[in-house]
């Protein structure tokens, strides 16, 4: 195991009305990643996810497809410190 890592993420393209926010909270908790995804009012999708760095790497590179009706156009990663969180969501 790695150490834990949290990244704050912004989507932007065709990432809202497609299924991304539950694509991405399946995958995340899947992998047993903590954290939350919310549609943003400008058309992006935000998350901050937190776990394992090696797990939280492997969803970066996931979230860069998303799912099939998506079209990612670009992605933005920011580290932040870890809070602990369990479990994730997808937030209002």
């Amino acid at each position: 195991m790695t150490e834990r890592r949290r990244t704050q993420v912004r989507v932007s393209g065709r990432v809202q009305g497609v299924g991304f926010r539950w694509w991405t909270c399946d995958a995340a908790r899947a992998a047993g990643l903590a954290g939350w995804v919310r549609n943003l009012p400008g058309g992006d999708v935000e998350a901050e996810i937190e776990g394992d760095a090696d797990d939280v790497a492997r969803l970066l590179v996931a979230l860069r497809s998303g799912p099939p009706l998506a079209h990612v156009t670009a992605i933005h990663v920011q580290d932040m410190p870890a809070l602990g969180e369990d479990g994730f969501r997808i937030a209002r």
